[in-house]
């Protein structure tokens, strides 16, 4: 089975057959899959009115469990995002009623970011759309192939956590 990447890889070892293209067979693959994902995840999100920033902050309050409240700090190291821009997201998040600020009732001078229960409602619809929708791109692949591309791209990831 050709693909798209096969036509790529030939024509530079056409035209620099010096060079090891290993790599990219690899990260012209994982590339053109981020693409498609990518687009499988707006489609999901669109679904159920929601930005992909926004389904990234409401699914780190979602998996918080409890009462769905992080502070914002929390919230910074959960979407790798500044401060300026999860204050940003936060107060835009507020007016759409997704999330709402409430004392920290730990911290006089903090405050905790709370999923509301529409945004409780929308985080779930869009994740399980995003879980179809991926599930969709997997279909082709047997469980224990899913099982050892996972465990590969785990280490091709370990440098980066």
């Amino acid at each position: 089975m050709r693909d798209e990447v096969d036509d790529l890889v030939e024509a530079w070892q056409r035209e620099r057959a010096d060079l090891d293209l290993g790599p990219v067979e690899v990260f012209s693959r994982i590339s053109r899959l981020a693409r498609h994902l990518d687009l499988a995840r707006r489609r999901a999100f669109t679904d159920h009115e929601v930005e992909s920033w926004e389904f990234d902050v409401l699914a780190a309050l979602r998996r918080a469990g409890g009462d769905y409240a992080l502070s914002p700090g929390r919230l910074l190291r959960e979407t790798l995002v500044t401060s300026g821009t999860m204050t940003n997201r936060v107060d835009r998040l507020t007016a759409r009623g997704l999330v709402e600020r409430l004392p920290d009732p730990h911290d006089r001078r903090g405050v905790l970011v709370r999923l509301t229960d529409e945004g409780r409602r929308r985080v779930d619809g869009a994740f399980e759309a995003l879980l179809d929708a991926e599930r969709g791109l997997l279909a082709d692949l047997p469980a224990r192939e899913r099982t050892q591309l996972a465990a590969t791209l785990r280490r091709l990831m370990a440098p980066f956590t």
